[in-house]
């Protein structure tokens, strides 16, 4: 468990965004550039703050989601369809080297904000619009969350039982998808702005990062005319390939994509003639005899414990997990080790829990300085640092532009 501590150079220290973006995936991609190091300015509007401080669960009033999605970040508020909201966001946006929004394609135009006000003012700024649907085309103006991408992209329809419905995950999968190929995106256009001296704007679709990590189905369907069809926990290429429970009430997932560890599994089960078969030879002709080797496999785990059957696979040396919840991935020793779980004071929760940055860099490796601080918090020290006086800030604040 790593305990967390100030903000300090970072990798991306040096690097100022600007998030104005809301309910997930450009929120999170703010989120990781912020664990690295990179100064993150959350913008939201002064009476309608991002949803995500309402979003899951909470404790009393302290909502749990806003707390990590919101970390490393400090709260402005600004009103952009106001001419005093404009103002201030013109003015952070000339100081930023990334600016994140999601707001539906021709909104920020129709303030007065788009690339060309922006850039006029910054040359070198990069500009990240990430949406449902991406800034042109059929459906770039329709409202898009991750759900829909999950259902568009063939995630859905590849999921679930063979006989069941489509399956949607039940958290936010195209939107963390999403928020990382944002993240690496806004990347991409700082080295390019390193290259060339401009920045520029980064068109996300939240439909388009998830269809790029579900495989080759637009190819097999090209070429071949077929689907994936839903396998449930199985799968077409390998077998054994499922999730079996051990006899004190637990789980365990088992994978066998490599031959030499479908042998080892099959002599580990006593089960060894089963590798002899001429159809074992392969990961899909085993697919193909799924029913004989999950009884096999599922029969001998359900006579042991968890514990029994993830050390017997570890000597064994074939590949097993236990299935986690968020309880034993924090008594994990692996989790330990990597210091996945970072403890963290925070002023209204206390010591609290969360998961840290993405991977680890032997040097200028990822903080999280602080968890999601209140609606506003910030805002008159930032705009303070602008150049904004006290009494500029306070008339703002009575027109409702902060």
């Amino acid at each position: 468990m790593t305990v967390s501590r100030e903000a300090s150079a970072g990798a991306l220290a040096g690097l100022r965004v600007v998030d104005a973006s809301t309910l997930f995936a450009g929120p999170m991609a703010a989120m990781h550039l912020g664990d690295m190091g990179a100064e993150v300015i959350k913008v939201e509007h002064p009476s309608r703050p991002d949803p995500s401080r309402t979003h899951g669960v909470a404790k009393g009033d302290v909502n749990l989601w806003w707390k990590t999605v919101g970390r490393n970040k400090r709260t402005v508020t600004a009103n952009l369809s106001s001419d005093g909201g404009r103002g201030v966001f013109l003015a952070l946006a000339e100081t930023a080297d990334v600016v994140i929004e999601n707001f539906r394609p021709g909104t920020l135009e129709r303030w007065g904000l788009g690339y060309e006000e922006l850039s006029a003012r910054n040359p070198g700024l990069v500009l990240a619009r990430v949406t449902g649907f991406g800034q042109f085309g059929p459906y770039s103006p329709r409202p898009g969350f991750g759900t829909l991408a999950e259902a568009m992209s063939g995630f859905a329809a590849a999921t679930g039982e063979p006989d069941g419905p489509p399956t949607l995950p039940p958290f936010g999968l195209a939107d963390g998808v999403a928020s990382l190929a944002t993240a690496y995106a806004i990347m991409v256009a700082l080295a390019g702005r390193t290259a060339g001296g401009r920045g520029q704007v980064v068109d996300v679709a939240i439909i388009e990062p998830i269809l790029a990590m579900l495989g080759p189905q637009i190819t097999r369907w090209d070429q071949l005319g077929t689907v994936q069809p839903r396998t449930g926990n199985r799968s077409t290429n390998n077998a054994p390939r499922n999730t079996y429970r051990t006899s004190d009430g637990q789980w365990v997932a088992v994978s066998t994509s490599a031959q030499s560890i479908a042998e080892r599994v099959m002599r580990l089960v006593g089960r060894p003639e089963l590798a002899d078969e001429p159809w074992f030879a392969t990961g899909a002709d085993r697919a193909a005899h799924a029913d004989v080797l999950d009884e096999a496999v599922g029969g001998w785990i359900a006579q042991h414990t968890r514990d029994e059957v993830v050390a017997a696979f570890e000597e064994a040396q074939a590949a097993v997990a236990p299935i986690y919840d968020a309880a034993d991935i924090v008594a994990d020793p692996q989790f330990r080790t990597l210091g996945t779980i970072h403890e963290i004071e925070d002023p209204e929760l206390g010591t609290t829990l969360m998961q840290g940055p993405l991977f680890r860099l032997s040097d200028n490796d990822g903080v999280i300085g602080f968890t999601g601080r209140p609606h506003g918090a910030d805002t008159d020290e930032v705009l303070g640092s602008l150049g904004f006086t006290a009494s500029r800030i306070a008339e703002l604040r009575a027109e409702g532009a902060v």
